[in-house]
């Protein structure tokens, strides 16, 4: 007979000091069978626990790469979803908690996307003119609707680079879900601001003429992620008047202005080079997730380095913190035991096509 799953009740009230020695033996029961990603948003007392680390784009790679049977990954479903389309078709993706999600993911839906593309039809050509470019925090579906009209999925490490690609294929982008990573990615090609305009989802037509279409070279998706939009441009400018000297990076899903007012502009991993590459007694602050940017604070102490979190108010990524140390020993121990719980399986049509698009992707990053 099948193993039964052990069930969750069992671990919902263990405290976390049990739940550290439960996740540990785990691990080694399991040996090489089972890898742990985990993003680095992620909150310090599952982070602790991961073999691999990482932003979207590395956990990509990393995904792809490793033999182990078990891909547990302490993410979102969409991180998830990648790993279960890049690895090989035995290797099983293991979210720990299902309700593990991004809010930003959900402004998007293929039901929207489709819906978007035919009314575009009404204006122009859009499987000859417009390519589609899918942020990775996007549900499989989206990626897949880029594999099959000729788009790509980027990440915020090469959003412009996936736009030069996308350019040099059709005249114009339809940027799908996060608007401000489009428009600082478009920005940054020279772009003007007036020939990215935002594709409203709730209007029809997006809330646009056919004058206006025709114009945009980016229609960017009227979509964000909540966590970036915290961080003003009066942070900034009060952190000047106190600290002339200082530094400032942010991630390019801040707003505009935020990115404008930045010193430093990129990907979580290229924050956190930036500043462990910087010189000994600088201070920064810093426009990303505070579980990263309370881990690089603590790392970089002793060299003298002050790490400041932007916003004035705790402002992380609490889907993500769903993924806490009672899930991941409960989903470790039932491997353990022969079981496996909560497993990310995107359908084969679906997972060929976005792999297509992701595929795509990791070439134009080489």
């Amino acid at each position: 007979m099948p193993a039964e799953a052990i069930a969750f009740e069992r671990f919902d009230n263990l405290n976390d000091d049990d739940c550290e020695q439960r996740i540990e033996a785990a691990k080694s029961a399991l040996g090489r069978r089972a890898v742990i990603l985990a993003h680095h948003y992620q909150r310090a007392d599952v982070y602790k626990h991961a073999d691999l680390t990482g932003d979207s784009l590395k956990l990509s790679r990393l995904a792809a790469e490793t033999d182990a049977d078990y891909l547990v990954f302490c993410g979102v479903h969409f991180m998830a979803e990648v790993a279960d389309i890049l690895s090989k078709p035995e290797q099983i993706a293991i979210l720990p908690d299902l309700s593990a999600g991004c809010s930003m993911a959900d402004m998007a839906s293929l039901a929207k996307v489709e819906r978007a593309w035919r009314e575009l039809a009404d204006v122009l050509e859009p499987d000859e003119m417009v390519t589609p470019v899918t942020y990775i925090n996007s549900a499989a579906d989206l990626k897949a609707f880029c594999g099959e009209h000729g788009g790509i999925v980027c990440t915020s490490s090469n959003a412009v680079k996936i736009l030069q690609w996308s350019f040099s294929r059709r005249e114009k982008v339809l940027f799908f879900p996060d608007q401000h990573l489009g428009r600082w990615s478009g920005h940054k090609l020279g772009i003007p601001q007036d020939e990215m305009l935002v594709w409203d989802f709730d209007e029809p037509m997006g809330g646009l003429t056919p004058e206006q279409i025709k114009k945009a070279r980016i229609l960017l998706w009227k979509g964000h992620c909540s966590v970036h939009q915290m961080f003003q441009p009066q942070h900034i400018l009060r952190f000047r008047n106190q600290y002339p000297d200082g530094k400032v990076i942010s991630h390019p899903e801040c707003s505009f202005e935020v990115c404008k007012n930045s010193d430093y502009v990129g990907s979580t991993e290229y924050i956190i080079k930036t500043i462990r590459d910087a010189e000994q007694g600088t201070r920064w602050l810093v426009g990303t997730e505070l579980n990263l940017v309370s881990r690089i604070a603590e790392e970089l102490k002793p060299e003298g380095k002050i790490v400041q979190f932007m916003a004035s108010t705790i402002c992380m990524c609490s889907t993500m913190a769903r993924i806490d140390p009672q899930h991941l020993a409960w989903a470790l121990e039932n491997l353990v035991a022969g079981k496996v719980v909560n497993q990310i399986r995107v359908p084969a049509a679906e997972a060929e096509l976005a792999k297509l698009a992701l595929e795509r992707m990791l070439e134009v990053s080489l």
